[in-house]
């Protein structure tokens, strides 16, 4: 299942595809990669000769890589894991873990590369983060080194990765990210409803736009007049960032989540142009501010956490919230401590006024490696394993089920299911082990991010989630912007007006959304937007963006 279907209209980068848009420089599977160090310059103790596609690696003697790793408070790390020893016993290969906790990860890597001490392989990167540490020379230019990993050309060419591995690409040419692949973009988040009060009021599970869904929370707040129809959440670090991100493709701008540094590329225009002064944006606001005014979105969902939020839901407080495949499990387990009566389920994202759209890409969390790799002598084995492990059939499946025959079965249709008293995504239920915790598989730092093949992806899926996917297989898939690569200068002179540009956005999207400022001011935001340099910092952008497309066609 790859969502594909495109249409020329104005569209967004995403926080991940932003990145990628400003990082990007040079086109075709060798662009900025004429200065490849020769097979004579690179460290082969331990590699394999024979290495390609199919081939198990295991290093030809014993190399231990230097791992900096997060550390998932769900699952800490546990230096007897299995995933440990088999890598160990099956592939040659120990670790040398420098641990840093989920809570201080991105910072923990900012300070570890810019003091120059980061070990080898430097974990958990999602696609656009590696862009700051470039120009201090202190990661890895791994598009020097891909001739090395033959399983992540062969999934390149066999999905159709090029052109997004090429958005990676910074100024020189090169990009610096080991990212992981997906086959199709999946979506993973939209609305969790009470499915039993849906059914009670005769309301629809799959809305087939955001005006129809607002008429069903309408006809909720009719039936139970004191309560909220939905309180949601993911406001932690700005107003409900994840319900804005998943609705404003469908809009037509980019917010939460996807506003990344602000810019959109309007495909009539032919140019950028700051998301947050839309008139598309002001729709968007326009519609949340309508649930609130009319008494159908809690507004403390603009500043609650997330406990808060699951809490009201699992009580009957409400009836509705952001959610996605893994955090719907928890609402679940709320009902059930409290006793509450009820069920709830997803429904698919609906379509909005600028059409039926998902946002997302099939480039998702990787890895980076320090430049320091660039002198080990077991460079190569470095380069074999990871292409292994994060590319290749065999590795992919690894990472994500283990070992078959002690943590897994496969039937005569490769169908897999997990030993009786293993657990993972809720495929068995009140299992005393789980497979993440126990055992170190199904772990973001060797997974990255379910990155894989559209049947491994949705192999350890439940039903209603395989459902919830193929519900959305019909939207429309929003493209990304076109590169528009900044150099160190210009990154430098618009980081200040990026954070202040954005900063004024947050505040005053909560302000439109609660009535605290009327949208008859609109106009008035706009010029406070241009008083803090919007256009000169769409200037610097627009610039990048020409002077790419003349030197690259």
């Amino acid at each position: 299942m790859r969502t594909t279907k495109k249409r020329s209209v104005a569209y967004a980068a995403t926080a991940a595809t932003l990145a990628l848009a400003l990082a990007a420089c040079g086109s075709g599977g060798d662009g900025g990669d004429g200065d490849k160090p020769s097979a004579e310059d690179i460290g082969s103790v331990g590699a394999m000769e024979d290495f390609a596609v199919g081939t198990t690696f295991k290093a030809t003697e014993p190399v231990t890589f230097g791992l900096m790793y997060r550390d998932h408070p769900n699952y800490p790390l546990k230096d007897d894991w299995d995933i440990l020893t088999k890598f160990k016993e099956n592939q040659n290969v120990s670790f040398d873990i420098t641990s840093r906790p989920l809570s201080d990860w991105d910072q923990a890597k900012s300070v570890a590369i810019g003091a120059g001490n980061a070990p080898d392989i430097i974990s958990v990167t999602h696609p656009g983060q590696e862009v700051q540490f470039v120009a201090g020379g202190a990661i890895l230019p791994v598009s020097d080194y891909i001739d090395y990993m033959p399983n992540f050309k062969d999934k390149v060419e066999k999905w159709d990765l090029q052109d997004d591995v090429d958005r990676m690409r910074q100024e020189d040419g090169k990009f610096y990210l080991l990212p992981g692949l997906r086959e199709s973009v999946r979506p993973m988040y939209t609305f969790a409803v009470r499915k039993d009060v849906w059914e009670q009021l005769g309301l629809s599970l799959e809305p087939e736009t955001f005006d129809d869904f607002a008429a069903d929370l309408a006809k909720v707040k009719e039936a139970y007049p004191d309560k909220f129809p939905m309180s949601d959440r993911w406001s932690a670090n700005g107003p409900i960032e994840a319900t804005l991100n998943i609705a404003a493709p469908n809009f037509g701008t980019a917010a939460g989540w996807g506003f990344g540094e602000g810019t959109y590329w309007d495909a009539d225009a032919e140019e950028f142009v700051y998301a947050g002064a839309m008139d598309e944006y002001r729709d968007l606001l326009e519609y949340f501010h309508g649930l609130v005014e009319d008494g159908l979105l809690d507004p403390e969902s603009l500043t609650q956490d997330d406990d808060q939020a699951q809490q009201k839901i699992a009580s009957g407080q409400t009836f509705a919230q952001l959610t996605n495949d893994q955090e719907i499990l928890k609402v679940r387990t709320a009902f059930t401590e409290l006793g509450t009566p009820g069920e709830v389920t997803m429904i698919r994202v609906p379509a909005g006024p600028a059409g039926d759209y998902v946002a997302g890409g099939r480039l998702v969390s990787g890895a980076m490696l320090s430049s320091k790799v660039k002198d080990s002598d077991h460079l190569k084995a470095m380069l074999q394993y990871l292409d292994w492990l994060f590319y290749s059939d065999e590795g992919l499946e690894f990472s994500k089920w283990g070992v078959e025959g002690e943590t897994y079965t496969k039937d005569a249709d490769g169908k897999r299911t997990l030993m009786p008293e293993i657990d993972q995504n809720d495929l068995n239920p009140g299992a005393p082990k789980k497979l993440n915790v126990d055992y170190g598989y199904h772990n973001g730092v060797w997974m990255l991010e379910h990155g894989s093949s559209d049947e491994l992806d949705q192999s350890m899926l439940r039903p209603e989630v395989v459902d919830f996917v193929s519900s959305m297989s019909d939207k429309e898939l929003a493209p990304v912007s076109p590169p528009a690569p900044l150099n160190e200068l210009e990154r430098e002179q618009v980081s200040l007006w990026q954070t202040a540009l954005k900063d004024h956005v947050w505040q005053n999207t909560a302000a439109f959304i609660l009535g605290q400022r009327s949208l008859d001011e609109w106009d008035a935001y706009v010029k406070e937007l241009e008083g803090k340099n919007m256009q000169q910092y769409l200037d610097v952008v627009n610039g990048a963006q020409e002077r790419f497309a003349e030197k690259n066609g």
